[in-house]
């Protein structure tokens, strides 16, 4: 059995992990950051013990969500299809993930919500931008 040969545009693949910063930047900063922190229990004014270590996780973490993405999405995908793509792998598996877990952890419906939107989105940009850049 071969494996096929994957093409990937990485370009492509690091606009949509700096796509994921600079949605999560609106998202957590002025749309949803006082919601968000309420719902987390988080004081809104503390700063992180190790900013540069999330923010590493993160970048690292998006990167390798855009990269499987891209390697997973059908090739003859164009941006209307990685639009969609993105938006039932954000609802229904990233989401009902988050719902399982919210659900035990006994988090509250706003931050699953807030959560959810977040990555919802965030997936729907990834096919969005990896479905359009050939």
């Amino acid at each position: 059995m071969t494996l096929p040969t994957l093409e990937l545009n990485w370009l492509a693949i690091l606009a949509a992990t700096a796509s994921s910063f600079l949605l999560g930047g609106l998202w957590y900063g002025p749309l949803f950051k006082k919601q968000w922190c309420r719902a987390a229990g988080i004081d809104p004014d503390a700063q992180p013990r190790h900013p540069a270590l999330i923010f590493a996780t993160a970048i690292v973490c998006s990167f390798l969500a855009a990269l499987v993405f891209a390697v997973f999405l059908p090739p003859a995908a164009n941006a209307a299809d990685g639009f969609g793509v993105g938006f039932v792998v954000g609802l229904f598996f990233v989401s009902m993930s988050f719902g399982i877990n919210y659900a035990f952890a006994q988090r509250g419906p706003v931050l699953w919500m807030i959560d959810s939107g977040y990555h919802i989105l965030q997936f729907a940009l990834y096919g969005l931008i990896l479905g359009a850049w050939k």
